[in-house]
């Protein structure tokens, strides 16, 4: 192997692996190789072992079939693009983002009171949530 081969193969598996950890099924447990297979097998007609899924997410695999990135896109709701474009992976993990902080009570109420807020007033509550961050030793948010 290659040293341009050795980051070639970590993008794929770990970009993988950030879809497994972030998103979740109903209970939030973390989906299984084998709970993917099946799935996608399932739903989509595309045969894909559980086993060949392990693999591509350690990286000793790195070049799926179009048909396996395209089903494993659509099993977790992302387009194909995430694992080969910097731009649309940067967008979706924000998105993912966005979407687990909103799961979160805390975060979801104070989002929807600030629904409707001027952007100088939206701008003063973003200040004062960098600050409380700063004061509780959390690293600032970037915007």
């Amino acid at each position: 192997m290659t040293d341009q081969e050795q980051p070639q193969q970590r993008v794929l598996a770990d970009r993988l692996g950030y879809l497994f950890r972030s998103i979740r099924q109903s209970g939030e447990r973390e989906y299984s190789n084998e709970d993917v297979a099946e799935a996608i097998t399932r739903d989509q007609g595309v045969t894909i072992s559980a086993s060949y899924i392990w693999y591509l997410r350690t990286g000793q695999r790195d070049n799926p079939t179009l048909k396996h990135l395209t089903a494993l896109a659509t099993f977790f709701g992302v387009p194909p693009a995430y694992f080969f474009d910097d731009a649309v992976r940067e967008q979706v993990e924000g998105e993912i983002a966005l979407v687990t902080a909103l799961k979160d009570n805390g975060v979801r109420e104070v989002a929807m009171r600030a629904s409707g807020l001027s952007d100088k007033s939206l701008d003063t509550i973003t200040e004062v949530i960098n600050r409380v961050r700063e004061l509780e030793g959390l690293p600032p948010k970037e915007s």
